[in-house]
């Protein structure tokens, strides 16, 4: 397939394809078809770059799994982590549509409805990543944020598109501190 978003990007190492996120994260690619029905369902136009990528890889583990924030969030003083991509589908708990998919967490645990929740983070639903089209309207090209259910479901703003949000991931590494640092005398 040619890229045409992310064409200057190699995404040969971009995921952490482990068995288990194969088995529960990775849906079979989407086809045109099935993207048309799931942006019905959902009420939202789905970027161009996210489509792209969802037609490489449907939806896991990245290896680069933060992002950097100006603001402090329920997460870290300095960024966001994530858990998943969700992928376009049904048939993964944790696909776009899946049984704990977007609509479940609007739905379940009150989420905005601006949008649609893409990434699962570490805490087990009590922060996510969504796709806010709050303000380009529902055919619109979405800013990346993260929702802080624990904080009155804040808003964060990430990114202004979700090609960027993708651009902009950083090991985990970036933000680990070494035993070493916690020994030092200051």
């Amino acid at each position: 397939m040619e890229l045409k978003t992310f064409k200057d990007l190699d995404f040969s190492d971009f995921w952490d394809d482990t068995e288990y996120s194969l088995k529960n994260y990775v849906e079979n690619e989407p086809t045109d078809e099935q993207i048309s029905l799931i942006e019905k369902e959902l009420g939202f136009k789905l970027p161009a770059s996210y489509i792209e990528l969802m037609k490489l890889h449907n939806g896991g583990k990245p290896k680069n799994c933060c992002y950097p924030t100006t603001e402090r969030t329920s997460w870290a003083d300095d960024h966001v982590a994530l858990t998943v991509i969700m992928g376009i589908g049904r048939t993964k708990s944790y696909s776009l549509c899946g049984s704990v998919g977007s609509q479940f967490m609007i739905d379940e645990w009150g989420y905005p409805e601006t949008g649609v929740l893409i990434c699962n983070c570490p805490s087990a639903g009590h922060d996510m990543i969504m796709l806010d089209y709050s303000k380009c309207g529902k055919d619109g090209e979405p800013e990346v944020v993260h929702i802080d259910q624990e904080c009155d479901y804040k808003k964060t703003f990430l990114a202004k598109d979700f090609e960027t949000f993708i651009r902009g991931l950083v090991s985990s590494d970036m933000y680990d501190i070494s035993e070493q640092d916690l020994l030092s005398p200051s």
